[in-house]
């Protein structure tokens, strides 16, 4: 359960990179709660890699600021053992072994857990003595998992981490994540762009494209605040006070439309239709890619 009194997990305010002239995130403002597992998705170069690196301290930010967990990101020793970190690929050292892997961690991180990190090496088939560089993907991804989640930490941030992962490598992968989030009673941010699992494992949606942040909160209250309506064409020119057109969708004598609902405002009387997350996520990535049917994103989307 969420400690309200817990600060953000992350809090990004005006956030900018530059790498030269290529501006990767442009002036993102984003906050997200503790106590989730949240879904940061977009297409191939919209910032999530460089969002993820700013919130490990492993960059520096341009201009804006970002704490992480209330404070500086990397900001000194502790904060460091607070976040645990999977990057893409999920690198390991192939010529050490899954034993050498452990003891490393035990060696770098004060609240290593060893019990934690020996149980679980156990429960995915993995030896000691094997060699990292002779491990297949899946069972890479698990070691770095474990590695990553023996430090105990706070937040847990993974970067593509099931994205070369055959689906069943993947499934286990991802069964495995959600077991450590509820032993460690920790927050994740997980960066994929594979929506079925972001559907399945996660709470919390980030959708990010063209540097900025285009839609943000929790899944079940964008859900719920987001419908596709239906009616004779032309009805949906004109939208009642507290809609918000995300995405036109002609069809024939009749035209669909996603749209956002205002807290508060009821859906008007033409018909109403569910919107699930992979729809909705291609609503806002096509409206933020200039699809012609989409009109231009309003600043209240990201919030």
């Amino acid at each position: 359960m969420t400690d309200q009194n817990s600060p953000p997990v992350l809090h990004a305010e005006g956030l900018t990179k530059r790498y030269g002239r290529r501006v990767a995130l442009s002036h993102c403002d984003l906050q997200i709660p503790s106590g989730r597992v949240i879904g940061l998705v977009g297409p191939n170069g919209a910032g999530k890699s460089t969002l993820l690196q700013l919130a490990c301290g492993l960059i520096a930010p341009t201009a804006g600021t970002l704490r992480v967990l209330g404070a500086r990101p990397a900001a000194d020793a502790a904060h460091l053992a607070r976040v645990g970190y999977v990057a893409q690929d999920t690198p390991v050292y192939a010529a050490l072994t899954v034993g050498d892997h452990l003891r490393m961690g035990a060696r770098l991180n004060p609240s290593w857990d060893a019990a934690l990190a020996e149980r679980r090496i156990a429960q995915v088939g993995l030896h000691p003595r094997q060699k990292a560089g002779r491990l297949s993907g899946g069972q890479r991804a698990q070691l770095a998992l474990t590695v990553a989640a023996a430090k105990r930490p706070e937040l847990l941030i993974l970067d593509e981490p099931a994205a070369a992962l055959d689906p069943l490598a993947r499934d286990g992968f991802l069964h495995h994540l959600m077991e450590y989030v509820g032993e460690l009673g920790a927050s994740a941010l997980l960066s994929s762009h594979l929506l079925g699992d972001v559907a399945r494992v996660c709470d919390h949606l980030v959708v990010l494209a063209a540097g900025r942040v285009q839609l943000a909160g929790d899944v079940a209250d964008l859900l719920a605040h987001h419908h596709r309506l239906v009616a004779p064409r032309g009805e949906l020119d004109r939208l009642p006070a507290g809609l918000e057109l995300v995405r036109r969708e002609p069809a024939g004598a009749y035209e669909r439309a996603i749209v956002r609902t205002a807290a508060g405002t009821p859906p008007p009387a033409w018909t109403v239709e569910p919107v699930g997350l992979e729809e909705l996520v291609l609503a806002y990535l096509g409206r933020a890619a200039g699809d012609p049917t989409v009109p231009a994103p309003s600043p209240e989307a990201a919030r």
